[in-house]
């Protein structure tokens, strides 16, 4: 997901510290969070890379919308609900869980592949704890947790559906094109614990259809649904929300928004959510902190690397130099 986002500073207990949060301010932007500037640092190119449907897609200001896409379909699982009902502090802290999704997506996205597979790693320990019961569709009362590899699937798959969906409506080209997309960041969901996550549209539909028939719309998920229409955030990115909650209802599909008991904005959302996307384009640039940063090390190995060719064909009989 990109970072190029706004988020006013709030009071709390933590106020005196320095903010884990990049934020615009009012003479210009601040400066990113460490672990932002962190990315630079690394020994490979990581999962990705510049050139791929990854980058494309996940560093792109669609997933703005994504973001809220994702989080809306992820609430028609009745296990994965629970465990936002009985464990999540969306409620009280919405920024700051939303800076841990950015976090872990731009960090996988772009950094190494040590810091990807230990950002995975980290976001499974925080859900070792998230345990309990729920209730299916069907009324029979079953066990979940947030590591059980069925719910860690739904969660991949209704990232990518989001991140895909959106970026269809409101994005430039990928790079070989949507299953390109699906097919590359399947290795996210393999660093999830994800088995033999979707390489294709096709296959991801497929199996967003299975969870959605299973889907179990109750009072938990339209309390998940109030809170993500009217979360409260501060400031501009307050203002600007409700055109980027509209878009994201009006790029589900006509089932989806049944499920979730939304209907499509009567008015132009997908229009409004498209001259936001461009604006926001032109005022912060096309590539976000982190992909600069990821950038720069690419860069930097890629220099080190000739460097070092060049160091050994200089050493080599007949170049007609001593390599001293």
């Amino acid at each position: 997901m990109s970072d190029r986002r706004t988020a006013s500073a709030t009071t709390s207990p933590n106020a005196h510290k320095p903010s884990t949060r990049w934020r615009p301010g009012r003479a210009g932007r601040r400066e990113p969070p460490a672990w932002t500037l962190a990315l630079a640092d690394g020994t490979d190119a990581g999962f990705f890379g510049p050139g791929s449907a990854v980058w494309a897609v996940n560093g792109a200001l669609p997933t703005l919308v994504a973001g809220i896409r994702a989080l809306l379909l992820q609430t028609l699982n009745p296990g994965a609900m629970a465990g936002v009902h009985d464990w999540s502090r969306y409620r009280e802290d919405p920024l700051g869980r939303l800076d841990g999704t950015v976090r872990w997506v731009a960090t996988t996205t772009f950094g190494d592949r040590a810091s990807a597979t230990a950002a995975s790693a980290f976001v499974s320990r925080l859900h070792e704890h998230v345990t309990g019961t729920y209730v299916d569709a069907h009324g029979t009362e079953r066990a979940y947790a947030a590591n059980d590899e069925d719910l860690l699937r739904w969660v991949h798959d209704a990232f990518t559906e989001a991140f895909i969906g959106a970026h269809a409506l409101w994005g430039g080209p990928i790079p070989g094109g949507p299953d390109a997309y699906v097919r590359e960041w399947s290795q996210a969901g393999l660093l999830m614990g994800v088995a033999n996550p979707p390489t294709t549209v096709a296959e991801l539909h497929a199996e967003m259809d299975a969870y959605l028939a299973e889907a179990k719309p109750d009072a938990r998920v339209a309390e998940a649904v109030r809170f993500l229409r009217k979360p409260r955030l501060p400031g501009m990115t307050g203002r600007l929300y409700p055109i980027l909650f509209g878009g994201a209802v009006a790029s589900l599909d006509r089932h989806q928004r049944e499920l979730l008991g939304l209907r499509r904005p009567w008015w132009p959302a997908v229009t409004l959510t498209r001259m936001l996307i461009v604006g926001g384009a032109r005022m912060l640039g096309p590539v976000s902190p982190s992909e600069q940063n990821a950038r720069a090390r690419v860069a930097r190995l890629a220099a080190a690397a000739a460097a070092g060719a060049e160091g050994e064909a200089a050493t080599l009989p007949g170049s007609g130099k001593t390599g001293v």
